[in-house]
């Protein structure tokens, strides 16, 4: 948990500001603006009190009028100005503005016991398991559990095991010597090795082969893993963290699972809830999106009204996180005026831009082939076939015989589609 002092005149003149901040993982102090300070404390002061201010801390100004952001820069302090009705999300701002790069965006009371117990479980070397659905922020977790352990001095590597060639996961993971397999012209490490003393993340961990996850079961176990190609194991020392998007112990009622590696990942267990059961944290993370986003060197930091975040709380977010970063997104660069408002958020699905017309680029053509259907089918196999023979030629007929276009309009790969063509040329010159 990070600390921050609040000066008096500050909770006197937004006396909910202490509250938000605790809520966003903060220890919070009242001090005198004037008291004396540890070297690398951060304040939150009125600006008013900006003569007991260093570069580090933010200074706030309740006004009436539109609200503004001044990025800390030469030697000055960063500067917060709002009027009530922007105070929520000028509390979020200012608890992102103080937050550590390595703390996720907290600002729900049940997220910051969350995150209060996930640094508990940081400081022991136990395997983490993290469940929660995609974009909930599993690996931004992950480097949290790495930044407050003391594996800070060696290296997080993080790795989607979705993304793995399945003919390469076992070399990538444990290494290979050189001429172990074909193309193996020099030795590798592999993961394990890398993240020799640090942190491995294993986001998917549920798309792991069976076979694969007995050797991953063996490498927890004994602390060593043996390269592909070589005779002896070698000792690594590496805490594991894994994540997973579906229910880990489903998988393994299922039989997709290893139930001694899902006991053997399943020590400390961390749940994500989805973004909607976690309303306090729309805000905050929105404040951090748009600190990443927006230009501060020139248009400056756009704000949200507060039409714009009531409209942010009340939407579902079946897309969670990754949801609320594409419509912040689109916002930026498509909102009319010179802040966020209702009308520029876009949920579920882009805007449609209205664009001048072009001369659109010439298409490749597919020759048309004449399909012969017989009059009565013989089976209800032809019967299917002679289905989706007709529909291709549908498809190709409204996308002007485009291949890519006709291929994703009836979902199936250009290459799919290349042997349906070559089955109807077969037909016609029956």
């Amino acid at each position: 948990m990070s600390s921050l002092d609040v000066s008096r005149g500050v909770c006197a003149l937004v006396p909910g500001l202490s509250h938000w901040l605790e809520n966003a993982l903060y220890a919070v102090r009242i001090v005198d603006a004037a008291s004396p300070r540890d070297k690398d404390s951060r304040r939150v002061l009125l600006a008013t009190e900006i003569g007991h201010a260093t570069h580090r801390d933010i200074l706030i100004n309740l006004i009436d009028g539109a609200p503004s952001l001044v990025a800390a820069a030469n030697g000055l302090p960063a500067r917060v100005a709002f009027s009530l009705a922007d105070m929520g999300f000028a509390f979020a701002l200012i608890a992102e503005l103080a937050r550590p790069a390595s703390v996720p965006a907290v600002g729900d009371s049940g997220s910051a016991r969350l995150m209060t117990l996930a640094g508990r479980v940081a400081r022991s070397d136990a395997t983490v398991l993290i469940q929660g659905d995609t974009g909930t922020g599993k690996e931004g977790m992950a480097r949290f559990l790495h930044a407050q352990s003391g594996r800070t001095a060696h290296d997080f590597i993080a790795v989607n095991c979705a993304a793995l060639p399945e003919t390469m996961m076992e070399a990538m993971l444990f290494g290979h010597k050189k001429g172990s397999f074909t193309g193996a012209a020099n030795a590798s490490d592999g993961l394990f090795l890398a993240a020799d003393g640090g942190t491995l993340f294993l986001d998917e961990i549920a798309e792991l082969p069976l076979a694969l996850q007995a050797k991953l079961l063996r490498a927890l176990q004994e602390g060593e893993v043996l390269p592909v190609g070589a005779t002896h194991p070698v000792s690594v020392n590496v805490r594991i963290v894994a994540a997973c998007n579906r229910n880990l112990a489903e998988e393994v009622a299922a039989g997709r699972f290893r139930e001694d590696l899902y006991w053997r990942l399943n020590v400390m267990p961390l749940e994500l809830r989805p973004l909607a059961e976690r309303r306090g944290d729309i805000g905050a993370i929105a404040a951090a999106m748009l600190l990443r986003q927006s230009d501060m060197g020139k248009a400056g930091f756009v704000w949200p009204t507060p039409a714009a975040l009531d409209k942010l709380s009340a939407h579902g977010w079946p897309g969670n996180a990754r949801e609320l970063g594409n419509v912040l997104q689109r916002a930026l660069v498509l909102r009319d005026g010179d802040r966020i408002d209702a009308a520029d958020l876009h949920m579920g699905s882009a805007p449609q831009i209205i664009s001048l017309p072009v001369q659109p680029a010439p298409q490749p053509i597919v020759a048309p082939v004449e399909l012969v259907t017989p009059a009565e089918p013989i089976c209800l196999r032809d019967v299917a076939r002679h289905s989706k023979l007709e529909a291709i030629r549908v498809a190709l007929r409204e996308t002007d015989g485009h291949r890519a276009a006709a291929a994703r309009k009836l979902g199936i790969s250009e290459r799919t589609l290349r042997y349906r063509l070559a089955e109807m040329r077969e037909l016609a010159a029956a």
